[in-house]
């Protein structure tokens, strides 16, 4: 595959992979970055080996859920909390911010199992299909549908409104 084939095919895949980086990583957009950026190193080192059996995106969604996987077992140093510096400085209307919207989603998700978070993330964030989910996770087709409706199950009762 050529340096520009490549640049092209990551172009039109770029943003559905940050999405499902982002949603994986429960909001968290430096993290997601660092993911993504590290996943289409790794694709561009191995574009050469690319034979195109699978789709594009299938094959880079696979080293980007690889990248995550990796980075959820490294060891990781305690993180200083900086939360009552934040609370501080939202502004004190009444008007819910645009930033928080998602905040009851993107924690139950952080608490469902890795395999029943991702199922959801591609099947309902970006719309993959269920063959396609199988490919990424290699996992049979029987077994995502499995995560999809243990994981609705799990997020309902996670995000009682």
């Amino acid at each position: 595959m050529t340096q520009e084939r490549f640049i092209g095919l990551v172009r039109e895949e770029q943003e559905p992979l940050r999405r499902f980086l982002l949603a994986l990583c429960s909001g968290n957009a430096a993290l997601a970055d660092d993911i993504a950026q590290d996943a289409l190193v790794r694709a561009y080192v191995a574009s050469g080996s690319f034979l195109g059996l699978a789709k594009f995106r299938t094959w880079l969604f696979r080293i980007a859920y690889n990248c995550f996987i990796d980075h959820c077992r490294k060891p990781h140093p305690e993180q200083v909390s900086l939360e009552g510096r934040v609370v501080l400085s939202i502004a004190s209307d009444n008007a819910p911010d645009a930033a928080f919207r998602y905040q009851q989603l993107y924690g139950g998700l952080d608490k469902l199992p890795e395999k029943e978070k991702t199922a959801i993330i591609l099947f309902y964030f970006e719309d993959r299909s269920i063959k396609e989910i199988a490919s990424i996770l290699q996992i049979p087709s029987g077994t995502v549908k499995y995560h999809l409706s243990s994981g609705r199950t799990h997020l309902k009762q996670l995000i009682r409104l």
